[in-house]
């Protein structure tokens, strides 16, 4: 591990591990960059480094004078990124999930992926003044800390809890304030689709009572083009302290997606995220490493079976640009079957629902999918635009001819 400065700043950076891609890790309100360590070191993807960081006003940086908002947040980290100089995926929590969102959009031709760990929406949580109020006094006050972290996160290590408690209360009040605010008002980006267009991954606590299900189903996961969300249980708003396993075991399969040499996985791993992550790229070869040779694709857009790996390729690329957003909210492993529930658009905002059923075979690679779309509506007008636009190419008496 080595410890390196952007230039004659106070912006310090931890940086573990070696790699041609890095791993960039930001912390939330209240936080400092070791709430990670754990986390980290239950990583087990090869050829990944890892990079870790202060935000302005916390940490070994209390000493930092304002402002402390999102522009400056983002601009540092960046900063970091570039320095780092190589291929990245972002990794944020709470506040620092908005940062990571920015930092990617900034660098579209770097960032490989976009991890949000319980994510305030970058718009802000527009929470009323006496709500807000709460937050924004918790400087210098230890014991209140203490009791908004034990509201928010049912299963915080005592050792962690006590350590965070210390770090926090030595953030001066000025800078507790504009942080509070900082999440509350949020970004004005936060109004439009996302500028990231990569593969992303929420990961939320089960019984985060801040971030919830709603709000993030409502405000964040709309937002991006191609985005997958797991919920962790027995785990609220620091879920990465929490249940670090579980946290890293997600990020471990989400890096499983992203093209880089030198990496290695668990072996088994069910290549759900390489799936996903190829929404995101909306072309047919995209979709080629999750792909056993013989895979076999079903679906209810399909009259009869898609084999093969270049015509399956051909049928789920053009189906992925017809899209226009896809969210997979829900995932469920069950030895070589992955479930994957999700919700769409398309034509003009026509909303999609369904379940992928991904059977792997003995070497970890896509043998079969089945694609259960809904309402029936939906279905028809979905196949009848497939037909079209793979005339020529894909037999059309794969598809529903009314």
């Amino acid at each position: 591990m080595k410890t390196e400065r952007i230039g004659h700043s106070d912006v310090r950076f931890r940086r573990q591990g070696e790699g041609e891609l890095a791993a960039v890790f930001v912390h939330g309100f209240l936080d400092d960059q070791y709430v990670w360590d754990d986390m980290i070191s239950s990583l087990t993807t090869s050829g990944v480094e890892r990079v870790t960081l202060d935000l302005a006003g916390c940490g070994d940086r209390t000493e930092a004078s304002g402002p402390f908002a999102y522009e400056r947040f983002a601009a540092e980290v960046g900063s970091v990124v570039d320095a780092v100089g190589k291929r990245f995926v972002v990794v944020g929590q709470s506040l620092g999930a908005a940062v990571a969102e920015l930092v990617a959009a900034e660098r579209p031709e770097r960032a490989a992926g976009l991890v949000l760990v319980n994510p305030v929406p970058l718009a802000g949580t527009q929470l009323p003044d006496e709500v807000i109020e709460r937050f924004r006094s918790l400087g210098g006050d230890p014991a209140a800390q203490r009791a908004v972290r034990m509201q928010l996160s049912p299963a915080w290590p005592a050792a962690e809890l006590d350590r965070l408690v210390v770090g926090g209360a030595r953030m001066r009040p000025e800078a507790v304030r504009d942080f509070a605010d900082c999440w509350n008002t949020g970004h004005p980006a936060g109004g439009r689709p996302s500028r990231f267009e990569g593969p992303t991954l929420v990961v939320r606590g089960g019984d985060d009572g801040f971030v919830t299900e709603e709000l993030v189903g409502e405000h964040v996961l709309p937002r991006f083009g191609s985005v997958r969300s797991v919920p962790v249980s027995g785990a609220g708003h620091w879920v990465h302290i929490e249940q670090p396993a579980r946290v890293a075991g997600h990020i471990d399969d989400f890096l499983a997606g992203v093209p880089f040499s030198g990496r290695t996985t668990p072996s088994g791993t069910v290549p759900a995220q390489a799936w996903t992550n190829a929404f995101a790229a909306k072309s047919p070869g995209a979709f080629g490493e999750a792909f056993a040779a013989d895979v076999v694709l079903e679906a209810s857009v399909l009259t009869r079976p898609v084999e093969g790996r270049d015509q399956v390729e051909r049928v789920m690329g053009a189906a992925s640009a017809i899209y226009e957003s896809l969210a997979f909210t829900e995932e469920v492993v069950n030895g070589r079957r992955t479930y994957l529930e999700w919700g769409a658009t398309a034509f003009g905002g026509m909303r999609l629902e369904g379940v992928t059923i991904l059977t792997k075979d003995g070497e970890g690679r896509i043998a079969r999918a089945a694609i259960h779309h809904r309402p029936l509506d939906a279905v028809k007008r979905f196949s009848a635009e497939l037909r079209e636009r793979l005339r020529g190419v894909v037999d059309a008496e794969h598809f529903h001819q009314g």
